[in-house]
């Protein structure tokens, strides 16, 4: 029934006449002025306040507010599918801003200036995984799009994965740019949670916290690239701060896994103690080396977030 209703959704919006989503003007899906407000600014990073802890940096293409907070409406809960490639266009936006800041490194506003990339075109000067281990610069391998999921029994109400759906979107535009992107949809959530409508930044916290968990496997698909968090909407940032726990968790899980094989390898070889070259502090694995914001660097590095909207009670911040 789930598959009748998304191929009904996709044929509807393809051949019916339909009003624009964000202004109501007839007989066009979204009009020029509406996709402006989409995705016409340039796209800015944003924090809530108070901000969750271990929230990544978090860039939006826009301000979730009136002809924007229809559109996503629309598509998110109305089945507004052909809405997917302006919203996937404006994401596309927000994760190539976000590229020109990794430099700077998460977590905490930055101080001073943040260098920020313009139009399609000046994406070769930031190089956008080409250039490998250089400041600025995002690190070798693919581009990992990870979608926040929503609750089964939402997919299963709207007949559509709306974040997902959009991330696939702008992996495509991205594509079509020269970024080697995939989207990896690594994360589910492990426990049911409480409509998030209603609740404030603390509730929405204590709601999602442990709620979501890397998939099977998904902890070494992750390692092949870096990885951005992305979703249609921040408001308190409590989600977004989940998915980036759970991320890191798995990561570093997945590393010390891997080194404890290594050294237990490296002894059994030499037939000595597998913890010979541990080192002095006693008979354990290093610890993964972690940074606010980030699993540290290489593979499964988590760079940022990216957002169509946020908002408006998260303020910018402001690149001067």
């Amino acid at each position: 029934m789930d598959s009748v209703r998304r191929w009904w959704q996709e044929l509807a919006a393809l051949i019916l006449p339909a009003d624009c989503a964000g202004c109501g003007r007839a007989r066009v899906m979204l009009c020029s002025e509406c996709r402006t407000a989409l995705a016409g600014a340039e796209p800015r990073r944003v924090r809530p306040e108070p901000a969750p802890p271990g929230l990544p940096a978090v860039h939006a293409a826009a301000r979730y507010a009136d002809e924007v907070r229809a559109v996503l409406l629309a598509h998110k809960e109305r089945g507004a599918l052909a809405l997917a490639r302006p919203l996937g266009e404006a994401l596309a936006g927000a994760v190539r801003v976000g590229l020109g800041e990794v430099g700077v490194g998460e977590g905490a506003p930055p101080r001073g200036h943040v260098g920020h990339v313009g139009h399609v075109g000046q994406l070769g000067q930031v190089g956008h995984l080409r250039n490998e281990g250089q400041p600025g610069h995002g690190p070798p391998g693919h581009l990992l799009l990870v979608p926040v999921p929503s609750a089964p029994r939402a997919v299963r109400a709207r007949g559509h994965d709306p974040a997902r759906r959009i991330a696939l979107a702008a992996a495509v535009v991205l594509r079509r740019e020269g970024m080697p992107v995939r989207v990896a949809a690594a994360l589910r959530q492990r426990r049911a949670v409480a409509d998030q409508a209603g609740l404030d930044s603390r509730q929405r916290m204590d709601n999602l916290g442990g709620a979501l968990a890397v998939v099977p496997g998904g902890a070494r698909l992750l390692r092949g690239g870096s990885v951005v968090l992305v979703d249609d909407l921040v408001t308190t940032g409590a989600s977004l701060a989940e998915a980036a726990r759970a991320v890191r968790s798995a990561v570093s899980a997945e590393r010390a896994g891997e080194m404890a094989a290594g050294v237990a390898d490296r002894g059994a070889f030499r037939g000595g103690s597998v913890y010979r070259d541990v080192g002095r502090e006693g008979s354990g694995v290093r610890g993964v080396e972690e940074r606010e914001g980030g699993v540290g660097r290489g593979g499964g590095e988590l760079l940022f977030a990216a957002v169509v909207a946020a908002s408006p009670d998260s303020p910018e911040i402001n690149r001067n």
